[in-house]
């Protein structure tokens, strides 16, 4: 069921992105072809090397992150669910989003299977995956389903990723019609799971590796400008910044391994706290690099230009206040509910 990296029932990623794509796609399936990919999973008493690794590849390369965070995420959600792992040479992503103006729809097949229709938006690796896990709306409700994408039905979207940032994350539209699928977990069994929380933390890690890769120019001239009080200044900031983020992703990992079925509140408290911070930290990092360097790394230094407004683009995946939203009503929650308990013990 393999494909190429670039699908020939789709035609050419279009325009500007197409050779960021590529290299990123090339990049990717080295990596899960050399083994990188069996990262430890979630709570195995391994999550801080998964999310240093994850962290590893933001650094150097946040597209290449992206696509392979989407792998890792996919095998951790296929081992929690008792679906089969990926097998050798296959590359996979997950597919959950849910923009306006998207829909995508699950029906039987009639036959034990189920067949996909609609359009799913953002999918990371549309080109270069060669299997999905993708989220869809059925008559019983909200399911997860594996495709694979060399069914002619399946069809990335031209021109619907322009974005000069994350342009090697190959994130279009993608158009499925009647597209065979194979139910993963009953409804709501991709939110509900406990592993939701843990891969949200994984993202983070990612993000955090990008905010390394756009310091590292920083740092770097701070070695040639140690006169410069003001780049001094603005490396004290992001070695700060930088490591409160490190201290929360590393606090995370050990408490998802001390706890690894923990899917309640305590979970997703801690993933939501963990992205807020580190989505904050990231924003503060391009800020600081910006100020203490001026232009001209941004106008002369493309590799540092892209790792800016990939960075720029991924930490949008946080949605700023909505998310401190969600976060405020989940601290309200669990306030209210020890209170209640404290109530009722002194009762």
């Amino acid at each position: 069921m393999a494909t190429s990296l670039t699908s020939q029932n789709s035609g050419r990623i279009p325009g500007p992105v197409e050779a960021a794509g590529r290299v990123a796609a090339e990049r990717f399936a080295r990596w899960v072809e050399d083994g990188a990919g069996r990262l430890p999973l979630p709570g195995s008493g391994g999550t801080g090397k998964r999310f240093a690794a994850l962290q590893s590849l933001g650094r150097a390369d946040l597209s290449l992150a992206r696509l392979a965070e989407g792998h890792a995420d996919a095998t951790a959600i296929l081992h929690e669910l008792g679906a089969p792992a990926p097998a050798v040479g296959e590359r996979w992503g997950v597919w959950a989003a849910r923009p306006p103006g998207t829909a995508l729809r699950a029906r039987p097949d009639g036959h034990g299977g189920w067949l996909l229709d609609g359009l799913k938006g953002y999918c990371s690796g549309a080109h270069t995956c060669t299997h999905a896990l993708v989220t869809a709306d059925a008559d019983d409700g909200y399911r997860l389903f594996a495709v694979a994408t060399d069914h002619p039905g399946y069809v990335p979207v031209a021109d619907t990723w322009r974005a000069v940032g994350m342009a090697g994350s190959d994130t279009p539209d993608v158009r499925f019609t009647a597209v065979p699928a194979r139910a993963t977990g009953g409804v709501d069994a991709y939110l509900r799971r406990p592993g939701f929380a843990h891969g949200g933390v994984g993202v983070a890690a990612c993000w955090l590796g990008g905010a390394r890769g756009v310091a590292d120019a920083l740092f770097a001239a701070a070695r040639h400008r140690v006169q410069d009080p003001l780049v001094a200044a603005h490396l004290g900031a992001v070695d700060v910044l930088l490591h409160s983020a490190q201290w929360a992703i590393d606090v995370a990992a050990s408490e998802i391994d001390a706890d690894p079925l923990e899917d309640g509140p305590p979970a997703r408290l801690r993933a939501a706290r963990v992205r807020a911070l580190v989505a904050d930290v990231c924003a503060r990092v391009l800020d600081e690099v910006g100020r203490a360097l001026g232009a001209g790394p941004l106008c002369r230094d493309s590799e540092h230009a892209q790792r800016v407004a990939d960075l720029t683009v991924y930490i949008r995946q946080h949605h700023a206040e909505r998310d401190l939203a969600a976060l405020g009503r989940l601290v309200t929650e669990e306030t209210t509910d020890a209170v209640g308990a404290k109530e009722g013990t002194d009762g």
